[in-house]
């Protein structure tokens, strides 16, 4: 098969790289995504982030490398155009159009007669909730309902793939939370594939199927949120013993390789966390049931075990230069 051609491939790119004469922006960046993925894009401010849309999106020319969106190769850029839809970080709004007007211009642009250029328009304006503020000039709109309608224009062309570059950035959490959700809603009713740019990690936690964490143009981690907190940051849990047997259950767990027990707050606590090399989520894990086993073959009672889970936070911050400041 033919690169882009795949059968439920969205979008593709191999060694994608883009230079800016000596500053290279993005390099070497290869992914795949899926049709009805939510692929969340991070990075700290410089990592490459809006260039990688941009490239994605026939905006700029890749220097070297090559992708693919919705079967279309990167030599069809008037192809890959017709089949996203974008949301840039700092849309501009025509504050005198009302929110109609302002879509059916935009369906008119793709080829819409005008009664189907209103049909459409009408349909999204309900389908982001804006109905009642159709014919409401967009000067009158708080932040959170126009960055609303650029969703809604991001999907008048009824695209493969949405590019939303940070989306929720400035809203309130009720305003978050109503993006969030059309987030959802277009991968899941539409199948469309959502590509999501963000500084706010719970964000992605909550609503992506993957993660690309970028770092000075670089891909250096992918894959689910899961697979990448399992990856990246070792787990710990909190073991709480008979104050006076706390003693002994320090000694039981030394004899276990790659533990690390500290002492907590509370004197009847221990903090056991993992500092050998990871070997997949269900190693770590099992490692601390050894610790318990442990300390249960010593004859001291568990009073409480508590497994700390591990956020995506952690993972972006042991894998940027954030992590370094």
């Amino acid at each position: 098969m033919t690169m882009g051609s795949k059968a439920g491939v969205a979008v593709e790119a191999v060694r994608l790289t883009k230079r800016f004469g000596p500053r290279t922006a993005v390099e070497g960046l290869s992914f795949t995504a899926r049709r009805g993925d939510v692929v969340g894009l991070l990075g700290a401010n410089g990592a490459g982030k809006t260039t990688t849309i941009r490239l994605l999106t026939a905006v700029l020319a890749p220097t070297s490398g090559q992708f693919a969106v919705d079967g279309y190769p990167s030599t069809h850029p008037m192809e890959i155009r017709r089949r996203v839809g974008v949301l840039p970080e700092s849309a501009g709004y025509p504050g005198h159009q009302t929110g109609r007007d302002y879509l059916c211009y935009h369906a008119r642009l793709f080829g819409l007669a005008r009664p189907d250029a209103v049909r459409a328009a009408t349909r999204l304006l309900t389908e982001v909730g804006l109905a009642d503020r159709a014919l409401s000039r967009i000067r009158t709109y708080s932040r959170g309902m126009r960055q609303r309608l650029g969703i809604a224009r991001a999907l008048v062309n009824d695209p493969a793939v949405v590019f939303l570059d940070e989306p929720t950035l400035g809203l309130d959490p009720a305003g978050q939370r109503q993006v969030l959700a059309l987030v959802r809603d277009i991968a899941l009713r539409r199948g469309t594939t959502v590509i999501l740019s963000t500084h706010t990690l719970p964000e992605v936690e909550e609503v992506c199927t993957s993660v690309l964490i970028l770092d000075r143009g670089r891909l250096v981690l992918s894959g689910t949120v899961g697979d990448l907190t399992d990856a990246v940051v070792p787990r710990s849990g909190l073991l709480r013993v008979p104050v006076d047997l706390v003693g002994r259950a320090r000694d039981a767990l030394a004899g276990i390789a790659g533990l690390g027990v500290a002492a907590d707050e509370q004197r009847d606590v221990l903090r056991i966390s993992l500092t050998g090399e990871p070997d997949g989520r269900w190693g770590r894990e099992t490692s601390l049931n050894d610790a318990l086993h442990a300390v249960l073959g010593a004859g001291v009672p568990v009073l409480s075990f508590a497994v700390d889970g591990s956020r995506l936070s952690d993972a972006f911050l042991a894998m940027t230069r954030e992590g370094g400041r």
